[in-house]
């Protein structure tokens, strides 16, 4: 045998004894399997990561990591409580009357003419590194005189050679909601703000000529011009100015919009030729958080980084009870964060990403429909199990109940199934009965949700459970469980109402419904004949009429729709973030709000107002079931489901709590590297006995070719 031919052979021996020390499929570096990396994946890229713009899940996922406003959701405790984040403690109102006396705690809201928050900021907190804040040996801004020759080798934060950071100060919480008052940055919760923030109103005004002005004039003015409603008392505190009472106010002081921001970035980021490099606050944010953004390449990764400059926070030292025993308080008391780094790949398609976490290359998954089955079984009530396979790789489940609702919707201001009258009334309930959510929640959610008998969802204030909470309109309290309600109630009611088995008993024509529908595929396809088929056991034909969603929010704007299936997320744990879906004032056709079913009923209203300026307690309660009492009578809604969110993680990662407010929870997150990359090799052994018999048949193809040519060779010779 020939020199070449036994380097071949050796060589296919190295490779075939090599598998089992290296794993093929990979796709990390070798080097960091002993790393505190998370790894996870994302779909889409966040389209803004400037705290000023956001309000999508996909973007908190990553803001949330790197801002801090003045407070957080407790990562343990429920119901949520507001804890201090980059504040001192949570803030209570002082309330003043018109003449700027102060009032109790306990005053009636009309008498509240103001109400003020002092914010104090924890000392000593510093910036991310940026350079934004690089500063030459004497103390100027190094970065902020840029010229297009100094930006030639730019095409990344991380080409500028220095960074720099400095303190958190009370003027950088100042400035940013300033920002929010910015006509140019369009913020999506200016409209709430300018009705309650003193002041707010007029700074927009104000700035509005500046509209069109160069990013640079209008950071200048931003710094320039003051907002009546928020002033600084010194370094470390400001001080917040309401219009009245508004008690929910501190649950926005949780969200990234209330987070500081450095007036040197955004001049920074104003200069010209920046964004035409895509460097804005778009792009790499700037904050206080336990991680910072150290790579965006949304067509292929996001890292977030631990922060270097990251403040002295530590794990909860307290929970709810069981959560001793059960290990999620066996950090208690460590410095935060736990993780070095998270990776997030780009992963469109549902498939790969869950055969990657399958794998182990991904720490947790959400559960596509398509992989429900073999992940997750129900049992006889309903229950979700993983399934065996699951159980065996040591993966967990965990479930909790979304802060959302989905609900189908009638427009209270279509003369049939709209209106205040017995007979609409009548038919509303009926449809309600009819409308079979259970079937819904098992057909298209795989179980993944709760039925609805109100608006408020479990977790929120005001939430009932069990018999004392049930819809006495659609259900019934039988054998210690809620009981719809037979067909045949709702085929009464039907003819209560004049439709005696779908039939107007007036024009003998069978009663027609319009239902708006935003389909796109094949699997809105079912859902829609699902809907059809409940209003045809009333004997109502109902019509589906499809549009694209611009065209649907349109028909939702003008009241052309007679009914509609629309869903709602919380912005805070609060029962007013629910119940004011149902407030006249903020009717979609009359007051450009989000009360898309323009239900309108003097007495909730009245009630409404009262409720929403209270504190927790059981005079609130009592008030909001009475609001609960009203409004399933007059139905109008199909209260729906509230959405059950299902996540899968393995056993090597730790401190996975399903908190459902919270965003910034990957700083309590800990992991084993160890037992990963153990795993991960035992799962990923490749399979080469394929590979070794297709290469002695390859060999046997080959030895008889090479004796001919050898043969051949030494009778030439001889």
């Amino acid at each position: 045998m020939n020199a070449r031919w036994r380097l071949t052979v050796g060589l296919l021996a190295l490779a075939l004894g090599g598998c089992e020390k290296t794993l093929w499929n990979d796709p990390y570096p070798a080097a960091d399997s002993a790393q505190h990396t998370l790894y996870s994946a994302f779909d889409e890229r966040p389209q803004h990561l400037d705290p000023v713009r956001s309000y999508s899940a996909n973007e908190y996922a990553f803001l949330a990591q790197i801002y801090e406003p003045p407070l957080q959701y407790h990562f343990l405790w429920r119901p949520y409580r507001l804890i201090p984040l980059s504040a001192a403690e949570v803030p209570t109102p002082h309330y003043f009357d018109a003449a700027g006396q102060p009032l109790p705690d306990d005053a009636p809201a009309a008498t509240i003419a103001r109400a003020d928050y002092v914010i104090r900021i924890q000392p000593g907190i510093q910036f991310q590194p940026h350079p934004a804040l690089a500063q030459t040996s004497d103390g100027q801004l190094r970065y902020h005189a840029l010229t297009e020759a100094d930006l030639t080798d730019i095409k990344q934060l991380a080409d500028f050679a220095e960074t720099g950071t400095r303190e958190l100060t009370a003027d950088d919480f100042i400035y940013q909601i300033k920002r929010l008052a910015a006509p140019w940055l369009q913020s999506p919760i200016a409209g709430v703000m300018a009705q309650h923030l003193v002041g707010f109103a007029d700074l927009t005004t104000q700035l509005t000529p500046l509209a069109q002005a160069t990013p640079s004039a209008q950071v200048a003015a931003l710094r320039q011009t003051a907002l009546a409603g928020v002033t600084a008392i010194d370094r470390y505190s400001f001080r917040i100015q309401l219009n009245g009472k508004y008690p929910q106010f501190v649950y926005w002081l949780a969200m990234p919009f209330f987070a500081p921001m450095p007036w040197e970035a955004e001049a920074f980021y104003a200069q010209p030729g920046m964004s035409e490099r895509n460097l804005s606050l778009d792009w790499y944010p700037i904050g206080t958080g336990a991680f910072l953004l150290s790579e965006n390449n949304p067509n292929l990764r996001m890292v977030l980084s631990r922060n270097p400059n990251v403040h002295l926070e530590r794990y909860p030292t307290d929970g709810m009870p069981g959560d001793a025993a059960s290990g999620i308080l066996a950090d208690a008391g460590k410095p935060l964060p736990l993780l070095d780094r998270a990776i997030y790949s780009l992963e469109k398609e549902d498939i790969p990403r869950w055969n990657k976490f399958l794998q182990g290359y991904y720490d947790s998954s959400g559960i596509a429909s398509d992989a429900f089955d073999q992940a997750v079984q129900l049992d006889t009530d309903g229950t979700p199990l993983l399934t065996d396979a699951m159980r065996e790789q040591g993966i967990t489940l965990l479930t909790s109940v979304e802060p959302s609702n989905y609900y189908l919707g009638f427009n209270m201001l279509d003369p049939i199934v709209g209106g205040s009258s017995q007979r609409a009334r009548w038919l509303r309930q009926a449809i309600s009965i009819a409308v079979d959510y259970e079937e819904f929640i098992a057909i298209f959610a795989n179980g993944r949700g709760v039925v609805a008998h109100g608006p408020l969802p479990p977790g929120i204030f005001g939430y009932r459970d069990g018999a004392a909470g049930i819809n006495p309109v659609v259900y019934e309290w039988r054998d210690g469980r809620a009981v719809r309600r037979p067909l045949a109630a709702a085929q009464e009611l039907m003819a209560q109402a004049g439709y005696p088995h779908g039939i107007d008993r007036e024009s003998g024509q069978t009663l027609t419904l319009n239902y708006e529908a935003v389909a796109t595929g094949p699997d809105d396809r079912a859902r829609l004949n699902w809907i059809r088929k409940q209003f045809a056991k009333l004997g109502i034909e109902l019509v589906v009429r499809s549009t694209d969603y611009n065209r649907f929010q349109d028909k939702l704007r003008t009241g052309a729709g007679q009914l509609f299936m629309v869903g709602w997320n919380a912005d805070y744990p609060d029962p007013e973030n629910f119940l004011f879906l149902l407030y006249g004032g903020n009717s979609k056709v009359i007051h450009q709000g989000e009360n898309v079913a323009n239900y309108a009923n003097p007495e909730f209203d009245r009630l409404f107002e009262a409720m929403k300026f209270m504190n927790d307690g059981a005079e609130r309660q009592a008030i909001i079931d009475q609001l609960l009492d009203i409004a399933r009578v007059d139905a109008p809604w199909i209260w729906g489901f509230f959405p059950k969110s299902f996540s899968l993680h393995h056993q090597w990662l730790a401190n996975v709590v399903p908190n459902q407010m919270a965003n910034n929870t990957l700083k309590y997150r800990r992991l084993d590297p160890a037992q990963r990359q153990h795993l991960r090799h035992a799962w990923n052994q490749p399979i080469v006995w394929p590979l070794m018999i297709g290469s002695l048949l390859l060999l046997m193809l080959i030895l008889p070719a090479w004796w001919l040519i050898w043969r051949r060779e030494k009778t030439t010779a001889l």
